[in-house]
């Protein structure tokens, strides 16, 4: 279903993507910073959970657009490269940008809660998801498959990456929030390699 090539280029784009400090990552920090390791874990698998509501939408939105019209299933291929360059520029301009953490201690149960409709009621995810996969999907084949299939891998990364953050957020609560220089230089790096795979993504549709 997936060229071997594409599928590499995907899994590390999407794994750029998880590991690139922004909202999600901070609001899982200030959970486990607020309720300790409970909470943040509690917090990261409601957060994945919210993030298949985007993509099961996004499978059955994103399949009546192929089938609607072949151009502007090509367009949004384009806007998301588009889209993976600004990413990037934004992600280096707000990356000195603290972020709040004054989240409050609510109990797991509550912060999985919370987690899900955060993720599910937010409207960039469902942007991002639909700007994102597409370029990795062959409008040929099963459009629906291909994108549930690369939106769990995504959803998977991303909760994986916030388990680990709540790992050490939990073992280190002052030690994390002391090196905020790291996070500046990590958003940076990973907003100048957004915007060189958003750019190379937009090279490659127009060769083909």
């Amino acid at each position: 279903m997936f060229g071997h090539q594409t599928f590499l280029l995907f899994l590390a784009a999407a794994l750029l993507v998880a590991i690139t400090p922004g909202p999600g990552i901070f609001y899982i920090v200030a959970r486990t910073l607020a309720g300790g390791r409970g909470e943040g874990l509690a917090s990261s698998v409601g957060l994945g959970l919210g993030g298949l509501v985007h993509v099961l939408a996004g499978a059955v939105g994103l399949s009546a657009l192929v089938m609607a019209s072949a151009e502007a299933f090509t367009l949004l291929k384009i806007a998301g490269g588009l889209y993976l360059v600004w990413l990037g520029i934004k992600t280096w301009r707000e990356a000195r940008v603290v972020e709040p953490t004054d989240v409050h201690t609510t109990g797991a149960r509550r912060a999985f809660v919370e987690g899900i409709v955060v993720e599910a009621l937010n409207p960039k995810t469902a942007a991002f998801f639909l700007a994102f996969i597409p370029q990795f999907v062959d409008p040929s084949a099963n459009v629906a498959t291909q994108f549930i299939t690369l939106g769990l891998i995504s959803v998977a990364l991303n909760t994986s990456v916030d388990l680990v953050v709540t790992y050490w957020a939990a073992k280190a609560r002052a030690g994390f929030a002391k090196r905020p220089s790291f996070i500046v230089k990590t958003r940076q790096a990973s907003g100048a390699v957004m915007c060189g795979l958003g750019a190379t993504l937009l090279l490659a549709r127009r060769t083909s």
